[in-house]
């Protein structure tokens, strides 16, 4: 690539959208993210309305996560070895018809906790196929060079949406009920499908296909073991998966509990995360790098204000704690991500965020029990407190074993560190 078509790229967090395929995946996921929001919401609060206890919240959480923790390194390789494509189209199909089911049960009146355990260990299953074929199939839609603004647009999105899907889930379960919400969802995974299929191959940047022995588990593990910057970056990213965002049990507990809300409050805590989780997605992606200092610092924060925000005094200040909150998470966590996949090579790319996937979502079957019993047995307080505790602490560790390894290897600075992961995915894409 010359100097002049480099500067003729399209810069900053919307740099991305210049690319046909990205816009119409994009376009596809503002859907699919819309109805996956619905559904949390009105899942969360099903499952809180048929038991009144935030202990089950958490069994739900932990078994739609389970199935990552258990499998999510198998799943990354499945992702490296087949078409990215394929998996999606074929976890998107399977959503769509288990969503529909949960939807029939649930307009009918029959519905039972242990129909949204079920349809939680399902979508979950599905979800550890889906998660690292999507992580890694963003870097076949779009140039490298972009791919720092498409990881942060596509969270800025994700959260995005979160105003919306709330916001719909509300009304719908105020007015109609929860199950009118699932079939809404169900819907909705018609557009993640039709993106798909209009997705033209000669525009996408396939990864090289890894041979069956050459795309082991093992070989991931080889790899990473010389590379503790990445390692040290998902140990910080399982820490906030793990006990950091429980927004589900905590938030649920806080609207009823503490400020006497309903199903509207929740949504209202929803709504005003993601005003500030989107935001910080669109900063994160403007961003000239992804910094290791940085992603220690904002999980620092992110932590500390969690727990001030479970100490708030009133409403007011609680919702802009969670503005806050949303803010500083989703920078975190669009660094960490970008981090990670700029410094792996292509070909072991699904592997890695397979690993990835499983410390941040895979972790929630440990966090989430603890987490509900804790609300349960302790408050909404002690629980939310408990999660902002814990990844500053995470943070905190994080720092000093990255500054004794900097210490022990001098060259390898903060800074230098930070060039030579960036320098090596600029050699990737040729610059």
């Amino acid at each position: 690539m010359t100097t002049a078509e480099i500067d003729r790229q399209p810069r900053g967090a919307f740099a991305a959208l210049s690319s046909r395929s990205y816009r119409i995946y994009i376009s596809g996921q503002s859907l699919s993210n819309t109805g996956s929001w619905m559904q949390s919401i009105a899942q969360d609060w099903l499952t809180f309305t048929l038991t009144h206890s935030s202990t089950a919240v958490g069994v739900t959480m932990a078994l739609q996560f389970l199935p990552m923790l258990l499998l999510g390194l198998h799943t990354g390789a499945v992702a490296d070895r087949l078409p990215k494509r394929r998996i999606l189209l074929t976890t998107q199909s399977l959503n769509g018809v288990a969503t529909a089911a949960l939807a029939v049960i649930t307009l009918s009146g029959a519905v039972h906790v242990a129909d949204v355990y079920a349809f939680a260990l399902l979508t979950g299953l599905i979800f550890a196929f889906d998660s690292p074929a999507r992580q890694a199939f963003v870097t076949e839609v779009v140039a490298e060079d972009q791919l720092r603004a498409a990881i942060s647009l596509n969270a800025a999105v994700f959260q995005a949406t979160r105003l919306i899907g709330p916001a719909i889930a509300s009304v719908l379960i105020a007015t109609a009920g929860t199950g009118w919400v699932f079939a809404l969802n169900a819907a909705c995974y018609l557009g993640p499908t039709a993106g798909l299929l209009l997705l033209r191959p000669s525009d996408l940047y396939p990864a090289p296909v890894v041979a069956k022995g050459q795309g082991s588990v093992l070989a991931a593990v080889r790899y990473l073991r010389g590379r503790p910057d990445v390692l040290w970056t998902i140990f910080l990213v399982g820490m906030l998966g793990t006990f950091g965002l429980n927004f589900p049990i905590v938030l649920t507990a806080m609207a009823k509990s503490a400020f006497g809300g309903n199903a509207s409050t929740y949504g209202l805590f929803n709504i005003v995360l993601g005003a500030g989780s989107a935001a910080g997605a669109v900063l994160a992606g403007a961003g000239a790098r992804p910094r290791t200092r940085a992603i220690i610092t904002t999980a620092a924060v992110f932590g500390v204000l969690q727990a001030v925000a479970a100490l708030a005094p009133d409403l007011p200040a609680f919702l802009v704690l969670l503005v806050a909150m949303g803010f500083v998470n989703l920078i975190c966590q669009a660094m960490a991500n970008a981090s990670v996949q700029l410094a792996v090579d292509p070909e072991i790319r699904g592997r890695v965020m397979g690993l990835y996937m499983l410390v941040f979502i895979g972790g929630t079957p440990l966090g989430a029990p603890i987490i509900g019993a804790v609300t349960s047995h302790y408050g909404a307080r002690a629980g939310m407190l408990i999660c902002g505790v814990i990844p500053a602490l995470a943070a905190v560790v994080m720092a000093v074993a990255v500054a004794r390894r900097s210490r022990r290897r001098p060259p390898a600075s903060w800074e230098t560190l930070e060039s030579i992961d960036w320098e090596r995915s600029v050699e990737r894409v040729g610059l």
